[in-house]
């Protein structure tokens, strides 16, 4: 998918912001608030806004949009789409369940991953990243097995307490699975990065899911990874932040501290 944005109607500093892996649940309240205080105040400057995957520790499906929590996250996310941030979806490895009704309820767009999108005259290939984590061979056969239309057919079928309980058990097998993989393969590959420029053919490349924020160059081409969001666990060493690009195609990361305290 390839599409340019659109100018809008109130002059707005930023062109867009990208953030991915804050891993929303109700079980981290600081996190999730820490979420809304970037809403309000960062995505009040900007024209666009991409979620790039795992906004959600999980998501079950869209018949999960009642629950009270996922309510809050929901309303949140339409509120800043009605003031004028046009908002972009694209699934992680742990909320790729997402579907229409979801966009529907928050008034967002879907994208696929890969998407090829023009900000600021600047063309940039977006991913989750967890496509090309190519060397966890056990987690790229999960990946395909669960993104088949079989599966993802049967599986939202099931009752949605089911579903959860599934989840949370493959939760639990996944953290006791990393304790013991070489922490080298949970990152992207070197070659799926490069075959991924090739096939965009681009110089700018985004994206989250290794938790490892960075800025890596390849001879003319950048590559910028986003961190995860972390603000209940230890509040001192609390992690989160976004990329913006500006009106002059300026590509700027930000942290947690530029928010306002409310």
């Amino acid at each position: 998918m390839t599409h340019s944005t659109s100018s809008q109607a109130l002059p707005r500093p930023l062109r867009a912001l990208f953030v991915s892996d804050v891993h929303l649940c109700k079980a981290l309240p600081k996190t999730t608030q820490r979420f809304f205080d970037f809403l309000n105040f960062a995505a009040a400057q900007a024209e666009t806004l991409y979620l790039l995957g795992d906004l959600f520790e999980y998501w079950a499906g869209d018949d999960d949009m009642p629950d009270e929590y996922n309510q809050t996250v929901i309303a949140a996310i339409r509120a800043v789409s009605e003031q004028g941030c046009q908002v972009f979806w694209m699934a992680g490895n742990r909320d790729f369940l997402v579907g229409e009704q979801f966009a529907e309820e928050t008034n967002l767009a879907l994208l696929t991953d890969p998407s090829i999108v023009t900000i600021a005259e600047k063309q940039i290939v977006l991913t989750h990243g967890d496509a090309q984590c190519t060397d966890d061979l056990a987690y790229m056969a999960f990946r395909q097995m669960v993104r088949q239309s079989d599966w993802l057919k049967n599986f939202l079928t099931m009752p949605l307490a089911q579903r959860k309980a599934i989840i949370e058990g493959m939760r639990k097998e996944s953290v006791q699975g990393q304790k013991t993989k070489d922490a080298a393969i949970m990152d992207v590959n070197e070659e799926a990065i490069r075959a991924l420029f090739a096939a965009a053919n681009v110089s700018l490349m985004i994206h989250g899911h290794t938790h490892r924020p960075a800025v890596h160059t390849y001879e003319e081409k950048k590559r910028f990874v986003l961190p995860d969001w972390e603000c209940d666990s230890e509040p001192e060493k609390a992690r989160g932040g976004w990329i913006s690009i500006d009106m002059t195609g300026q590509i700027t990361r930000h942290s947690l501290e530029e928010l306002p305290t409310v």
